[in-house]
């Protein structure tokens, strides 16, 4: 989860809403009373600046090094400061904040924009025991070169630029900035494990705002009327949080299961990374049993030296997230909603599940889920002209539902456990998907088919989702206000 935008001034950082939380920084070495500085920006500058922030906002500030190294580059600075998390001597410890050279390019992710083909895609190593590497296409952006190429869900392929991909060369042969990429997609034979018919394809890659509401559909299967939603980013719309674009969308969705008497649900989170938690607030509110504008969504809990200014201030209910009223809630119907998850699902997908638990029961169906229970903001300098480029999305809150439970940093283990299989099937095809065929199946007490043997014997190396809004991180367009 993300929290708010913040823009930085030299010896004040203030919240772009409008309320100053602190101004207690110490000032960075630019001269706060000029707003067109001149000369190069050195490392040191940015590295100050960055320690300014930290030193304020982030959620361990507490454990950051007292003098640092201020003449390491800006992205091995940040890394020296922050409280890494380890498994053993540090569980508590920081896994998801980062520094990024453009601060617009970071902006544009957090808002589902990058430049792609518009296909999102998972590597795999495979067959097992090799170092040999396969792109499985998850799923194509309508209206993508990808999508005018034919490229569907499913797809398979094993080379790019003329090359075969394996461990070594994968990374600089699909993550490299180029205009378009040539794909060699074969046909797969898991039983045998050997690959057919390649075909290359070139594709454009273009800047694409990706349009999170990607299916939605209505089943009735005897009395149940199982509504499916398939969400693949918490983003309020492509032109930033006050564009409530997708959230209208998302709001319409829920107006048509409504006016269809949908009684069960079913949430496709498993390529959901997280994203706007005002976003989620947002669905939320569309789902919730009995909720209102009072009562608890979320409640956030910042650094203990903010801690300290809202109790001075009385306003820790401030930090108190509320659902909103919504004509198109469907929870009246509901008893329980089912969460479709992979370890991909985090932050605000996971903000949603834990969120509605106090309200009505939630299954997971799928794997354990990615485990991020906390959030961050983007920092940015904001003065005119701006001197410093690079964006910061540090992490500064950690989150609780209405029964102030956030125990979930090893993720949501599934109530079934379910993998997808190598050859992907088609998303809402309730026959042969696995995941939405398990799901329905505990919906209507039949199986509705084969349900998948749990199989995790394809290694996933990386995926492009990894790369969308950080890879698992949620984010708020409003810190709340100290007074």
């Amino acid at each position: 989860m993300f929290l708010q935008q913040i823009r930085w001034r030299p010896a004040v950082l203030s919240i772009a809403v409008g309320a100053s939380l602190l101004s207690a920084c110490k000032d960075p070495q630019v001269d706060p009373t000029t707003t067109t500085a001149t000369g190069a920006v050195t490392d040191q500058e940015v590295n100050q600046w960055t320690l300014d922030s930290m030193r304020t906002y982030y959620y361990w500030n507490d454990k950051i090094p007292a003098s640092p190294n201020l003449s390491q580059t800006p992205d091995d600075f940040f890394k020296s400061i922050l409280y890494k998390w380890d498994k053993t001597l540090r569980p508590d410890g920081d896994r998801f904040s980062w520094i990024q050279q453009s601060v617009d390019e970071l902006k544009n992710s957090l808002q589902g924009i990058e430049k792609t083909s518009g296909m999102q895609f998972q590597l795999n190593l495979w067959p097992a025991g090799t170092n040999n590497v396969i792109g499985r296409v998850l799923y194509v952006l309508p209206n993508s070169p990808a999508a005018k190429a034919g490229v569907k869900r499913g797809d398979i392929f094993n080379g790019a630029g003329g090359q075969t991909l394996n461990a070594s060369n994968y990374s600089t042969l699909l993550y490299n900035d180029v205009t378009s990429r040539a794909y060699t997609f074969v046909t797969v034979n898991g039983t045998a494990q050997t690959v057919s018919n390649p075909v290359t394809k070139t594709l454009d890659l273009v800047q694409l705002a990706e349009d999170p509401v990607f299916k939605d559909s209505v089943y009735t299967i005897g009395a149940k009327k199982i509504g499916y939603f398939v969400y693949n980013q918490f983003i309020n719309g492509p032109a930033g949080f006050s564009d409530p674009t997708y959230d209208n969308k998302v709001d319409a969705v829920f107006a048509k299961f409504k006016a269809q008497g949908i009684n069960e649900l079913i949430l496709d989170f498993r390529y959901n990374p997280g994203g706007s938690t005002s976003a989620s607030r947002n669905l939320a509110s569309l789902i919730g049993k009995g909720v209102n504008s009072n009562e608890i969504f979320y409640r956030q809990e910042l650094n203990s030296q903010i801690m300290a200014e809202y109790r001075k201030a009385n306003a820790l209910a401030n930090l108190q997230v509320k659902f909103t009223n919504k004509s198109q809630n469907v929870g009246a119907n509901l008893s329980r909603v089912f969460v479709l998850t992979s370890d991909h699902t985090a932050s605000a997908s996971e903000l949603i599940i834990n969120g509605l638990k106090p309200f009505m029961t939630v299954q997971v169906v799928g794997d354990t889920t990615y485990g991020k229970n906390v959030g961050s903001i983007t920092i940015e300098d904001e003065r005119t002209p701006r001197r410093i480029n690079w964006g910061l999305q540090p992490i500064i809150a950690k989150s609780f539902n209405k029964l102030d439970q956030s125990d979930y940093t090893a993720g949501f283990a599934p109530d079934q456990v379910v993998f997808e299989n190598l050859v992907l099937q088609p998303l809402g095809d309730i026959a042969n998907e696995p995941l939405l065929r398990t799901a329905i199946g505990r919906i209507t007490g039949t199986t509705t088919g084969r349900i998948a043997t749990p199989n995790k014997t394809i290694f996933g190396i990386s995926s492009t989702l990894d790369r969308k809004a950080g890879g698992g991180n949620m984010f708020e367009p409003g810190m709340p206000k100290l007074r």
